[in-house]
């Protein structure tokens, strides 16, 4: 015979068609509960994954991983600055940088926005953003000659095709025979760009370090220098260790520093994401709980003749245990199956969907992104799994109970 004998009669229970029809509905819907709770928390934990890493990268793609510069307004060493991030291990990528607010008017079209001015031979080595050149590149923008490269979105407000003029303002004040007045210059669009992201395709606008230096009366100063390295998550560190090698007091900044509140929202939406989910797969062990019970009620006959053969209350529990646990298991499996079937194709679910019904479900000037990314991450998969498995194996505990307390001379009495 099959041993050990609970896991047996449990195992034909599981598999036997039950006489209340009933019964062996709410047993199918205990296990697909599982199995789609299994499923909406992988599927939803990957994209809440892969917008993190999206969102991460393209921040990333324009803010460079780290950046050092000084406590004064002008960095004036900069080029000690760049000599010993060059010589540091963890540091793949160094580019000087100026920086400053300004109004950006072309016509009766004014808008904000933050000017950065870059080395073009230097920008490839921290940022990505010649890769999203729409018109135009890097190397347009020359000293002396005031080009501009600004968003697509910016361009679209402001009007400006390449070869237009804008007239860049500057809070910096200057004194003409009719009083104070603020600094004016005529740029020339030369490039556009676009990132995929609002934030930098309206309110970024990028210029040769030499004129930015100039219409921000810096002389040969800069703003600072920005790092990127081999191991993203060591920038404060790489940080820390330039600024001490130089002389001089300097401001240390990381990605995970500028844009904390961001990273931060996003891993507390995740893990609140993931308990309420995790309450879909609790409604469903508690279908086990009444499945259970029901099977129980319906057994009471078989439950009472087993204890009269000699089966202890122990063996009573583990034959429910056991069935209540092949019910979750399988939910739990196929629910896994399911959910990195999905996640793994989502992309292309989602864009037959957006195709078929016309509709557009991301909007990209609210999440940064036009399309739904999915990375799946494999601890999830199984920190999910185990907690379904978990719950389910808790929900058969108190109808076990309830059978090993079967009293045979009651249950025989009607029979």
């Amino acid at each position: 015979m099959f041993k050990p004998l609970e896991l047996y009669i449990g195992l034909r229970y599981t598999r036997a068609r039950s006489r209340n029809h009933f019964i062996s509905f709410i047993s199918a819907s205990s296990m697909l509960g599982v199995m789609l709770g299994v499923i909406a928390l992988i599927v939803v934990l990957s994209v809440m994954n892969g917008f993190h890493k999206e969102v991460r990268e393209r921040i990333l793609g324009m803010t460079s991983h780290a950046s050092v510069r000084s406590v004064h307004e002008d960095m004036s060493d900069w080029k000690k600055a760049m000599k010993l991030a060059g010589q540091h291990p963890e540091v793949i990528g160094a580019a000087a940088f100026v920086e400053g607010q300004a109004m950006l008017v072309n016509r009766s079209y004014v808008s904000g926005a933050v000017i950065r001015g870059i080395f073009p031979i230097q920008e490839p080595a921290v940022s990505d953003v010649g890769e999203h050149m729409v018109t135009g590149q890097l190397l347009d923008l020359k000293a002396g000659e005031y080009g501009i490269i600004i968003g697509q979105e910016l361009a679209n407000i402001l009007g400006l095709l390449v070869g237009d003029k804008v007239t860049v303002v500057t809070p910096q004040a200057s004194i003409t025979p009719i009083g104070t007045m603020p600094r004016l210059k005529r740029f020339t669009v030369t490039g556009i760009f676009e990132v995929g992201m609002g934030e930098y395709d309206r309110g970024i606008a990028l210029v040769h370090a030499r004129d930015a230096a100039k219409l921000y009366q810096m002389g040969e100063s800069v703003t600072g220098v920005r790092l990127k390295l081999q191991d993203l998550f060591m920038a404060r560190k790489v940080a820390t260790e330039l600024a001490v090698d130089m002389d001089g007091l300097y401001r240390i900044s990381d990605w995970t520093q500028e844009h904390r509140n961001f990273f931060s929202a996003l891993a507390t939406e995740k893990r609140m994401m993931a308990l309420i989910l995790l309450l879909i797969v609790a409604v469903a062990a508690f279908n086990i709980v009444s499945t259970l019970v029901m099977v129980v009620t319906d057994k009471q006959s078989d439950i009472a003749i087993l204890k009269t053969l000699g089966a202890t209350s122990r063996m009573i529990m583990g034959i429910f245990i056991f069935q209540g646990m092949v019910i979750g298991l399988i939910g739990t499996l196929l629910g896994m199956t399911g959910g990195v079937l999905i996640a793994e194709n989502l992309e292309q679910i989602v864009s037959t969907i957006e195709q078929v019904f016309n509709v557009q479900f991301i909007d990209p000037n609210i999440y940064y992104i036009n399309r739904l990314p999915s990375d799946l991450h494999w601890n999830d998969v199984w920190l999910i799994g185990g907690s379904a498995f978990l719950i389910s194996l808790l929900a058969t505990l108190y109808p076990a109970w309830l059978a090993s307390r079967t009293q045979p001379a009651e249950a025989l009495r009607y029979e």
